[in-house]
């Protein structure tokens, strides 16, 4: 994910995680994914608010840049699929992960993934 899409979907992810009274503390975008740390208030599953977060971002996605008046009808722009763990003691140790994802991923942009 580059440039713009990139720009636009860092503030979409936190604009989306806002509108649920979730917090996302660290967040990073390389070439193919997202790694997010998120706090997410106890009424809502982690199952929800990631679905949330895919579902709408893709429709604000494909609306932005692909010139359409509807969502992705059929397509897909995230994987099905996403990983998950808690954070409890260890959520220094587990931001700073977040934060040098790019680094650890040997990707190596010039510009910043944060968002």
């Amino acid at each position: 994910m580059f440039g713009e899409i990139r720009a636009f979907l860092g503030r979409q992810l936190r604009e989306l995680a806002t509108q649920k009274g979730c917090t996302i503390i660290e967040g990073t975008m390389v070439q193919d994914h997202v790694h997010m740390m998120i706090s997410i208030p106890p009424k809502y599953s982690v199952a929800e608010i990631v679905g949330y977060l895919k579902g709408k971002s893709a429709i604000a996605i494909a609306r932005q840049f692909g010139g359409r008046k509807r969502n992705f009808n059929g397509e897909q722009f995230w994987a099905r699929g996403y990983a998950v763990s808690t954070v409890g003691f260890n959520k220094d140790q587990i931001r700073g992960y977040v934060k040098n994802q790019e680094q650890l991923d040997g990707q190596g942009f010039d510009e910043s993934g944060s968002f």
